[in-house]
């Protein structure tokens, strides 16, 4: 719930700034040395796919970010909450 409110105030790029330090958490591990500089690094590779994909699928035309990264996030966030399912609520 709370993760969805904060979505529909700062939009769906936002979503990135919650779901990368998952992502890399379950990559780097729990050591801060290597999680914080991974979650900045792997939230900006997937904002920079994002954007590249936005420019490929719709070539001279715009074609919004946030709709990329909806497509792409939220069946992501779903893998990572089902495969951490014990590990995020305790």
């Amino acid at each position: 719930m709370l993760a969805s409110t904060a979505i529909a105030f700062v939009g769906v790029i936002g979503f990135i700034g919650l779901i990368s330090p998952h992502i890399a958490r379950s990559t780097f591990g729990e050591d801060h040395r290597y999680l914080i500089p991974g979650s900045m690094l792997l939230g900006a590779s997937m904002m920079l796919a994002a954007s590249i994909l936005s420019k490929i699928i719709n070539p001279g035309a715009i074609f919004p970010i946030g709709i990329v990264t909806a497509l792409v996030g939220i069946p992501l966030m779903f893998v990572v909450l089902v495969r951490n399912r014990g590990e995020l609520w305790n």
